[in-house]
């Protein structure tokens, strides 16, 4: 499968390389997520899983802001008409984008300006890395709207980011955590002037989309699948990867390009 030349109807999408570059694209309203967006985004990973031309994933910003979270008039007034299997069926859609974006198998790199807050901190959880700028403003805000924290698995993988009384703060308040604490606290990678931000996430991101991909998708496989793994369990999960990755050809490649003092060129076979 190729998606290079897809065009979604609710989020930008452009090719830089084999980097894939996805922003949302209501910048006039601090890029809010819709019923349509969330469905569209979550079918999007689901397909990265397939696609040969897509490396690596970038989550950029969009008009100095990365994310409002659920849109106010778009999808939380309806929500409040809706019945529990309605209900339902709308946490599950969204808890599957996250779900989509761990299984994608590709490395995604969150570039987050401004507001990221709600379902917007989410993804920026979600994805393997993230860089921020200083004026990142991160909140996992729903017991503002009278819900619980506990929303698209942030309370199994906030705290695994930032330690456990750290996310219960954030979980418990929705208090904004500043760009800097993101970053003391593990949750940001690095921290990047705005007008340096996405052309330093796509240059980390093709550095990887340059690297052994096909062991990156089992890097990042064992990351997530490793949570419920004893020690010993892991161990020996991570034996049968690294048996599967040295049947590669790349993994020849780096071999020969070692022996004859030359860099490798990685093609993700």
């Amino acid at each position: 499968m190729h998606l290079a030349d897809i065009k979604p109807r609710h989020f930008l999408w452009q090719m830089e390389g084999e980097v894939a570059v996805i922003r949302l694209n209501r910048p006039e309203r601090k890029n809010p997520l819709t019923f349509d967006s969330y469905a569209e985004l979550r079918d999007t990973f689901r397909d990265l899983v397939y696609a040969e031309d897509v490396k690596a994933v970038v989550f950029a910003s969009h008009g100095g802001n990365f994310c409002s979270g659920g849109d106010v008039h778009e999808i939380i007034a309806p929500l409040v008409e809706r019945d529990m299997k309605g209900l339902l069926e709308f946490t599950r859609m969204t808890g599957d984008l996250v779900k989509a974006m761990i299984q994608c198998t590709k490395p995604v790199i969150s570039a987050v300006d401004g507001i990221c807050v709600g379902a917007g901190a989410i993804i920026a959880m979600a994805s393997d890395i993230r860089f921020a700028t200083p004026q990142a403003s991160t909140a996992f805000l729903f017991t503002r709207v009278g819900l619980a924290g506990c929303d698209m698995g942030a309370c199994a993988m906030l705290p695994r980011l930032i330690g456990q009384g750290r996310a219960a703060d954030l979980l418990y308040s929705g208090r904004s955590m500043s760009a800097e604490e993101g970053y003391q606290w593990g949750f940001y990678n690095r921290l990047v002037d705005a007008e340096a931000l996405e052309a330093e996430a796509l240059a980390y991101a093709t550095r990887l989309a340059k690297g052994p991909t096909f062991a990156h998708g089992i890097t990042k496989t064992q990351l997530n699948q490793e949570w419920s793994m004893s020690l010993e369990q892991a161990i020996e999960a991570e034996a049968q990867a690294q048996a599967i990755c040295m049947q590669t050809r790349d993994f020849e490649r780096a071999y020969r390009a070692f022996a004859a003092k030359q860099k490798p060129v990685f093609e993700g076979d």
